[in-house]
């Protein structure tokens, strides 16, 4: 193949745009044997793609060590089950179980803190449309308040897993284990960052949650909660002592207990 006549970028488009990895080789190659300096960048350029793309599906794909042992002891449904909104002053602490199947595509998979907003959106994407079932477990701040914090993450866990159109034979959980659920666990510390189903479970508890903040931004404006998810940065501390508590607001937590008004 003689694409000595060809300008760069139209190499470039075709290098991408592939219908297939068979024309991709035979374009590259060509490519590597092009006097223009150009066109042999175009090639190093793939090469580089390809190392990053097995690397990336390598890591991926060792996040998912434990789920493969445990597929070898005869477990056929592992869900990975994680909570997040233990911290903010308001809303709901919200958790997301995970089935996924054996085979899936997740690059850029990890914990959700370590995702920034678009990747994580695009992976709750990917991820709804790949696993076999999603759960999702609420605890609202008026059930944050009766009972407390650490054991309203743990109920928001095991309504996420019992929510699951199809009963798992084992859970993978960040960090603790969740009572009466009747259901094999494995507590990893870490967890979002270590297990693949877990961390998936983290970005759709996640994007879940902003979007319930989103919502709540249009029902007790002036807060901000589109923008901070109710933590407590200096804005929310600020509109908190300007408005006091909103209904979605957690009584119990210090911050917003100075604040309510008698």
């Amino acid at each position: 193949m003689d694409l000595s006549g060809v300008p760069l970028e139209e190499l470039r488009r075709r290098v991408l745009g592939a219908a297939s990895d068979r024309e991709t080789l035979r374009l590259v190659e060509a490519l590597r044997r092009d006097r223009r300096r150009g066109a042999r960048e175009l090639a190093l350029a793939h090469d580089r793609r390809v190392r990053a793309r097995r690397a990336e599906a390598s890591r991926v794909a060792a996040l998912f060590s434990r789920r493969r042992a445990l597929f070898a002891r005869g477990a056929r449904l592992v869900a990975g089950i994680d909570e997040v909104g233990m911290g903010p002053l308001a809303g709901p602490v919200v958790a997301a179980a995970v089935v996924l199947p054996e085979r899936v595509d997740l690059p850029g998979l990890n914990d959700s803190k370590k995702v920034a907003r678009k990747a994580r959106e695009r992976l709750a994407a990917a991820i709804r449309q790949q696993a076999l079932a999603i759960g999702i477990g609420e605890v609202d701040a008026a059930e944050i308040d009766r009972t407390n914090i650490f054991r309203a993450g743990l109920e928001a866990m095991r309504r996420a897993a019992l929510s699951l159109r199809m009963r798992p034979d084992h859970v993978m959980v960040d960090a603790r284990t969740i009572p009466n659920l009747g259901i094999a666990q494995t507590a990893l510390a870490g967890g979002d960052a270590i297990d693949g189903s877990i961390a998936a479970a983290s970005i759709v508890a996640k994007v879940h949650r902003d979007g319930l903040m989103r919502e709540m931004e249009a029902r007790h404006p002036g807060y901000g909660f589109a923008r901070h998810k109710g933590y407590g940065t200096a804005e929310h501390l600020e509109r908190l002592r300007a408005l006091g508590p909103s209904p979605i607001h957690r009584r119990s937590f210090a911050p917003v207990t100075a604040w309510v008004r008698g």
